[in-house]
């Protein structure tokens, strides 16, 4: 993990977090920052605000979701390891696991847990007959659908859970009856739940009311730009773009952003974002993968070398300027 001040200094920005193999662990305790109309006031703990004038914002609030495909606590890093290495000890001690929700997440979750514990039963239960993001190829979706098969992951697909308010998650039970729609019933030890997530639009919901998208997501014209709103951007999960949530998109958004900005105080062309034909992998395990780069399917291996092993790991020590301890 990237050491926070390291990285970041005395200051992490606000909604960031750093990623440890996919989910993301949030800095230390800081202010909290809530917009009002032009201005952001910057409201510490303590409840005293400070109003701070800005020429140019970009929010990148984010998006907050279920542990552990989000790790959306204040905490220390300390503890947000611990909170990763106890999670895997309820998996060991579980003999059964079932995942609910059949989105890429969900996917990856299902065969990296029969990856690694390959004696233990895992049942995936989706929603909708397809599973993955739905702008994936459908020769993509069909194949990892065949690889969670190989691995012996039991899927169950068109049901919804429909007792999941009554079931603990990420907890170790003697019995866990999970119920479907469909009248089918699961019993197992562990309920990991990877069923979508939450724009994070608590710190621009009043000021931007009029121009959030129906899930909160700010809409932005093509320059990024907050409608309306010249000088405030909208990068990442917040912004109202018609392609998946990936960091990867949020890291073009960003480039873009900054550039505009830049061009902006230069009376210069602002650059527009397009997005492209879609790059998607999807890390079946350690040891497999499938997925499509530009829009072409690209081979299993291919995946497995470039996600898979470490999960971007590497790749993110290398965006940050740091080394790996």
């Amino acid at each position: 993990m990237v050491p926070v001040s390291t990285a970041w200094g005395s200051q992490p920005p606000e909604g960031g977090g750093l990623g440890l193999a996919g989910p993301r662990v949030p800095a230390p305790a800081r202010p909290r920052i809530r917009l009002e109309g032009c201005r952001r006031a910057w409201k510490t703990r303590r409840t005293a605000s400070e109003a701070l004038s800005f020429s140019h914002l970009i929010l990148a609030t984010g998006s907050t979701g279920l542990f552990p495909g989000k790790f959306t606590q204040v905490s220390s890093r300390e503890a947000a390891i611990q909170a990763y290495e106890d999670m895997v000890k309820q998996v060991q001690r579980s003999q059964s696991v079932v995942v609910v929700g059949g989105g890429s997440a969900g996917v990856e979750m299902a065969a990296e847990v029969k990856t690694e514990f390959p004696e233990k039963e895992v049942t995936l239960i989706h929603s909708q007959v397809a599973l993955a993001d739905k702008e994936i190829l459908p020769c993509v979706r069909q194949e990892a659908k065949e690889i969670l098969l190989q691995k012996g992951v039991q899927l169950l697909l068109s049901e919804r859970v429909s007792n999941l308010e009554d079931l603990p998650f990420n907890e170790y039970r003697e019995c866990i009856r999970v119920h479907t729609d469909k009248g089918t019933e699961v019993a197992t030890n562990l309920v990991i739940v990877c069923n979508g997530i939450k724009i994070n639009s608590s710190a621009y919901y009043s000021a931007f009311e009029s121009h959030l998208a129906s899930n909160g997501a700010l809409r932005v014209n093509e320059h990024l730009q907050v409608e309306g709103c010249s000088h405030v951007y909208a990068i990442g999960d917040c912004a109202d773009v018609k392609e998946p949530k990936m960091a990867y998109h949020a890291g073009l958004h960003a480039g873009v952003a900054v550039a505009n900005i830049v061009n902006s105080m230069k009376q210069r062309p602002l650059k527009a974002y397009k997005p492209g034909a879609l790059t998607f992998l999807l890390a079946m395990g350690r040891n497999d993968g499938v997925g499509q780069i530009s829009g072409f399917y690209v081979g299993r291996l291919m995946v497995r070398l470039a996600k898979s092993r470490d999960l971007f790991v590497s790749s993110s020590w290398k965006t940050m300027r740091q080394s790996p301890p």
